[in-house]
């Protein structure tokens, strides 16, 4: 009688695609591709942009709140975050994103200039005056802003002042005329950690401003000025040393600001969320890790969860795989992982590729299955080049 194929144990541990999946719809695409000779052990991941509060609260049985708040040009909203309780301690988790991303702002409403992370600051107040928090988790990612974290100081009372001691509003546009900060009024904060999912720091040709000014709408003067303001922000603050920190330009310099005004300690996001989720342990457990999210690039390499996933993999010999919207040169080549699916291979229209994400994932993970199970049972000693 001829024997079944033995079952293999898949770890799948997709980040979101984003505007098309959440990173728990990409796992479970992922999962059914995969079909009933595998056992797949779903970990949805963020690395502490969009979909961070999800990953954090899920892991740690928090809840969500509500709180009101401001969008990034100033428009009242209603935005979300976690609390989850962890060795006799109340924790916030917060995602910039939810109050001051670009995901609220159509593309024809982009103004760099004026946009603040004053609702990311209310947020984080409402934490500790409503919940009493012992600690705030802050993930950046995802942001509309350009202000040096101003914005969020300014709503936990830190104010910015002009040479005649007049308040300044806490947007990019005005920070050239910063000449004091006061943080008399600051209100009382607990511990502040940021999950950071990129490396750059605030200034200069990999900073805030010249790498993310663009796609939040600034044009190539407005970049050259923003990385002025940003640099003289650094003096008036006399905190030159913290544009420097790895991740300080995260989020439009929320990094450099959150160490500045909260003082904060920047970490990788995905290590906070390999932490919290057992990572290590699951992935050892595995035959197989399956990891990705929309975009795979040169970007991912400066600390995107995927990659943090694959060099995890690494580490422990275990074969990872990727699956993505797009996948560059750079990482098919890059040695981190043993196959690699670009739904963009198919040359369907972005349009179509990502309504319809969901189907051409879970095919394109069923046609891979079976080399997949030829990867898993061969020893991860070395890594073969993916497809």
């Amino acid at each position: 009688m001829e024997s079944l194929p033995t079952m293999k144990r898949a770890l799948i541990a997709c980040d979101k695609f984003k505007g098309s999946l959440s990173a728990i719809e990409a796992c479970t695409a992922v999962q059914h591709g995969l079909g009933s000779l595998w056992q797949g052990d779903l970990c949805p991941i963020a690395d502490g942009g969009e979909g961070f509060v999800d990953t954090m609260i899920a892991a740690m049985q928090g809840v969500k709140v509500t709180a009101p708040s401001h969008d990034a040009l100033g428009r009242e909203i209603s935005a979300e975050y976690g609390i989850v309780q962890r060795e006799g301690n109340t924790i916030a988790v917060i995602e910039m994103a939810a109050a001051s991303g670009m995901w609220r702002i159509d593309s024809l409403e982009r103004d760099v200039m004026r946009s603040s992370t004053f609702g990311t600051g209310e947020l984080m107040r409402h934490a500790i005056e409503e919940h009493r928090v012992d600690q705030i988790i802050v993930g950046l990612g995802g942001s509309a802003t350009n202000d040096g974290g101003t914005g969020m100081a300014a709503a936990l009372g830190v104010r910015f002042l002009d040479v005649k001691d007049h308040l300044l509003d806490p947007v990019p546009e005005s920070l050239h005329r910063v000449a004091r900060v006061d943080f008399s009024q600051r209100i009382a904060l607990p511990s502040v950690q940021v999950a950071c999912d990129v490396e750059n720091p605030l200034c200069g040709e990999r900073g805030a401003s010249a790498v993310y000014g663009p796609q939040k709408g600034a044009s190539p003067s407005q970049v050259e000025e923003l990385d002025r303001w940003l640099s003289h922000l650094t003096q008036v603050t006399d905190a030159e040393v913290h544009a420097h920190i790895p991740g300080a330009g995260a989020a439009g310099g929320l990094g450099f600001g959150l160490l500045t005004f909260a003082g904060a300690h920047l970490m990788s996001g995905f290590s906070m969320v390999a932490e919290v989720c057992d990572l290590p342990q699951r992935i050892a457990a595995a035959d197989l890790v399956i990891t990705g999210e929309g975009s795979l690039d040169a970007q991912s390499l400066s600390g995107k969860g995927p990659i943090g996933i694959a060099r995890l993999c690494r580490e422990l010999g275990v074969p990872c795989v990727a699956v993505a919207g797009a996948c560059s040169e750079e990482i098919t080549t890059s040695g981190l992982f043993h196959y690699t699916i670009s739904l963009s291979s198919l040359g369907l229209p972005l349009s179509e590729t990502m309504a319809r994400a969901v189907e051409l994932l879970e095919n394109e993970v069923y046609q891979a299955r079976e080399q997949w199970r030829l990867i898993a049972g061969k020893s991860t000693s070395r890594i073969d080049s993916g497809s």
